[in-house]
């Protein structure tokens, strides 16, 4: 059986199908000739990361696929209800990269809370000429340890980032429509842990209270922070957004930048990607990754090994 892994495999991935008896392809194909070369080469299996898109053309016009598998956890690119009605299986890897995402987001807070990604920009610029000023420009930092990081959604990924905030010595609250209370457990290098409840609260509440909002939710249908939720806010608020494009209305975020009402963002997800609006890229006040929150190596080998496990189990 063939294995078209369009996005991307890690070599551990590959192994381990090719011990389970599967031809594993890397081929990149674009998205438009992806059925195409589905049917041309008998693919029964198609994986994919967050780039191609396996919508009802794509399901409709490959009567061979059995398995859709996503590597990763949102599967809004693909149209999972519909693929099951057909009786095809679909797949992913919820677990695979929680605590890289959950890094990614500590790697923004760190950035805006110490001006790194500002200063790694003008140091190369001014740094010889201009030492002191920058010294003084990036004096007022300000300490994680202590203030409260609101997590919004707070399955797998935003446990995962609560674990660590509580490890800085942070207090953590959430809101999650769909988890009502949550035993978070931050185990140590030598064997020992502690356990402490974390109870979902309402997203206002959240937005008042927090002095740092991460988000942790799928596509939406509309943003969840816009203007209106920007206003109830704490003066000086951080903002970091690793989970998808679209869930903050970024022309009201750039104008709560620009009034001093939230002091910096992180963003590794846009609402215009591939191309961010250059209102975003080029805005002092954000630190910007491009869409890379499970781009570990250990996470690319765990969800390259789960998605291998799973489709020996279902095929074998």
């Amino acid at each position: 059986m063939k294995v078209l892994a369009n996005d991307g495999i890690s070599k551990s991935g590959i192994a381990a199908l090719e011990k389970g008896g599967f031809e594993v392809i890397t081929t990149k194909v674009a998205q438009e000739q992806v059925a195409n070369y589905i049917n041309e080469n008998n693919v029964d299996v198609i994986l994919v990361r967050s780039a191609t898109k396996v919508r009802k053309d794509i399901i409709d016009a490959c009567p061979g696929i059995k398995i859709i598998g996503r590597g990763g956890v949102g599967m809004d690119n693909i149209d999972v209800d519909y693929a099951k009605s057909k009786g095809i299986h679909v797949i992913n890897t919820p677990a695979s990269s929680s605590e890289s995402v959950a890094e990614l987001v500590f790697g923004h807070l760190f950035n805006g809370v110490r001006f790194l990604h500002d200063s790694n920009r003008n140091m190369p610029l001014e740094g010889d000429s201009n030492f002191d000023g920058l010294k003084k420009a990036y004096a007022n930092g300000t300490e994680l340890r202590g203030k409260t990081l609101g997590i919004v959604g707070i399955g797998r990924i935003g446990q995962a980032t609560a674990k660590m905030a509580l490890g800085l010595g942070m207090k953590v609250i959430a809101a999650d429509s769909f988890i009502p209370e949550v035993d978070v457990k931050v185990e140590f290098f030598d064997g020992q842990s502690i356990t402490t409840k974390v109870v979902s609260q309402s997203l206002e509440s959240l937005f008042k209270e927090a002095d740092f909002i991460t988000l942790h939710v799928p596509a939406q249908n509309g943003y969840i922070i816009g203007e209106k939720e920007l206003e109830i806010m704490k003066d000086g608020v951080g903002i970091v957004n690793c989970a998808r494009g679209g869930v903050i209305d970024e022309v009201a975020l750039v104008k709560a930048l620009d009034s001093g009402k939230v002091a910096f963002a992180g963003l590794d997800v846009f609402e215009n990607e591939p191309k961010p609006e250059m209102a975003i890229l080029m805005h002092s006040k954000i630190s910007l990754t491009p869409h890379i929150g499970a781009a570990t190596g250990e996470a690319q080998d765990r969800i390259g090994t789960e998605l291998a496990s799973q489709i020996i189990t279902l095929l074998s």
